[in-house]
This record gives structure tokens, C-alpha cells and sequence, in this order.
């Protein structure tokens, strides 16, 4: 008898040990536990700690509420001119209502299901509006931002019915299919340098019209510096005219001045002569009636 109370003791102890540890359960900080009755969800349970259930009845179905990563596979859309394009993309994400969530998923197998047609879905609607080129010419600042926003808005809009809030997408990269690269490329090389011959002719075509301009002015400046040259100049013979004039004023200075200049001319007609001569031969032909002839026989020294 007593070796049976002894048996019974134990199992009763066992059960009773079995039913405390069905009676409580622990939710981390990074979790959700939606607490099941007949496979329905009486509560949800956001708060961490040590929490308590009804054993053999209730049941316990955990979901997490910290940020996922889901690394989309890459999939092919087509561009606005029907040209392939592979993306290369990401989303974060977090359950943000874990009980639509579970009414609507149930599981994050499913939740990585629905987040890869909205993306593909938000891609292709947004890409098949754009060019290729444009596409491969988007900056990272600027233009590659812009495409990131649009797509996780709509990925945003089209996952939230779903109980789950996109907190981000990213496009990694774009690739061009292995058979339209080479092409692509050779194209948009060509294009860069049609671009390149239509700068440089512009360039020169300004460059030229800007010496033309400069030529211009230069010749403007020129004759308008030689016009006021040989106005200086003829101003200067007038005044050396008057000055002459003003200083043999009488017949005897202008007699005088005559003097001079036949002096002079006798003196340069020597001069050229003693070059081409040998030296002490100086000959000079004279007329009669010349002035130089005058002075060299002393008649208009003498008055004669």
C-alpha cells in the first residue's frame, strides 16, 4: 500500500510539475505572442516577460516585431522602349499588426510571398515608364533616390492590408541582359561621342566668332590710332608751318633761310658723292644761275 501512495505521489507530482510548465509562458522583446484557444486568437500578447495560459487548452503561436531583411531575387522588368532590365533589390520590413497579419499571412514564408509581387509589381509599373538610358544614367544622389522613394511608396501601400509596414526598399543594382550589354554600351558610346563632336563644334564655332570680334575691334583701334596719328601729325606741320613762317617774317630772314637750305643741300650733295668716289675727289656740276653755284663762287656772299 505504501509502495503504491508512493507511486501515485510521484506521477501526481510529475502531472502537477507538467501542468506548471503548460501554465506560463515567456514573451521576448523582440517578439509577439498571439495566444490560441481551439486554433483561435483570443489575445495578443505585446509585452515581454513571463505571462499565463490555460494548459491543455490554451496554445501559444510567437511572430517577431523587430525589422527583417528580405533580399528580393533578382527579376527582369522591361523599360519604357522595351528594352530588358534585371534588379537587384531589398525591403525591410516588420509586422506591424500581428493579428492581420496572421488573419491575412499567418507566416513570414507567406510575408516574403506577398512582399516579392508588390516589389516586382512597384518595379515594373514604375520602370516600364523610363527609358533604358535613362535608367542607366540615374545618379546615386539624385535620380537613383527618386526611383527608390516611388517604388516603396507603392510597395508601402500595397503590403499594409497585410497587417506588415515597409520601412524601406532599396534597388542595388541594375544589370543590362549578357546579350544587350555589349550593344548598350556601344551605343551609348556612340552617342556620348556624337555629343562630344556637337560641344566641340559649338565651341569652335564661338571660339571663332569671338576672334573674328577681336579682329575686329583690333583694325577699329588700329586705324582710329593711325587717323589720330596723321591728325597729330598733320597738326604739327601746320604749326611748324606757322613757326617758319612767324620766324622769316622779312626778306632778309627769308634770304637768310634760303641760305641755309643750299648750304645744306651742297653739304648732302657732297656727302653722297664722297661715298662713291675715291677719296679728295668731290665733283660737283653746277648751272649758272643755280644758288648753290652762287655760294660756291661767292656772289651772294659778296651781294654780287
Amino acid at each position: 500500500m505504501k509502495k503504491g501512495l508512493k507511486i501515485f505521489l510521484i506521477i501526481a507530482g510529475l502531472f502537477l510539475l507538467f501542468c506548471l510548465a503548460n501554465v506560463f509562458y515567456t514573451v521576448k522583446e523582440d517578439e509577439y505572442a498571439l495566444l490560441m484557444r481551439f486554433s483561435k486568437v483570443e489575445y495578443v500578447v505585446e509585452n515581454s516577460g513571463l505571462h499565463f495560459k490555460v494548459p491543455f487548452i490554451d496554445s501559444v503561436k510567437k511572430l517577431k516585431n523587430n525589422v527583417q531583411l528580405y533580399d528580393l531575387p533578382e527579376s527582369d522588368v522591361l523599360t519604357s522602349d522595351s528594352k530588358a532590365m534585371s534588379v537587384d533589390s531589398y525591403v525591410l520590413w516588420k509586422i506591424s499588426d500581428p493579428l492581420l497579419f496572421y488573419r491575412t499571412l499567418g507566416t513570414n514564408a507567406e510575408a516574403r510571398s506577398r512582399l516579392d509581387a508588390s516589389t516586382y509589381n512597384a518595379l515594373k509599373t514604375i520602370i516600364g515608364t523610363m527609358p533604358q538610358e535613362s535608367i542607366i544614367q540615374l545618379s546615386e544622389s539624385v535620380g537613383k533616390n527618386d526611383l527608390n522613394n516611388r517604388v516603396f511608396d507603392q510597395v508601402k501601400a500595397l503590403t499594409t492590408p497585410y497587417g506588415i509596414e515597409v520601412t524601406d526598399v532599396k534597388i542595388k543594382r541594375f544589370d543590362l541582359p549578357n546579350e544587350n550589354e555589349s550593344a548598350v554600351f556601344e551605343r551609348m558610346i556612340a552617342e556620348r561621342n556624337k555629343i562630344k563632336q556637337t560641344y566641340i563644334a559649338e565651341g569652335e564655332a564661338e571660339a571663332q566668332k569671338k576672334r573674328n570680334d577681336v579682329d575686329k575691334n583690333v583694325n577699329i583701334i588700329i586705324s582710329d590710332a593711325q587717323a589720330q596719328a596723321e591728325a597729330i601729325a598733320a597738326e604739327g606741320e601746320q604749326e611748324y608751318m606757322k613757326m617758319l613762317a612767324a620766324a622769316y617774317d622779312t626778306q632778309d630772314k627769308q634770304d637768310f633761310y634760303a641760305f641755309i637750305k643750299s648750304l645744306d643741300a651742297l653739304k648732302a650733295s657732297l656727302i653722297a658723292q664722297g661715298e662713291g668716289t675715291q677719296a679728295g675727289e668731290k665733283i660737283v656740276v653746277l648751272g649758272p644761275d643755280s644758288e648753290l653755284a652762287k655760294i660756291l663762287k661767292g656772289d651772294i656772299i659778296s651781294g654780287q
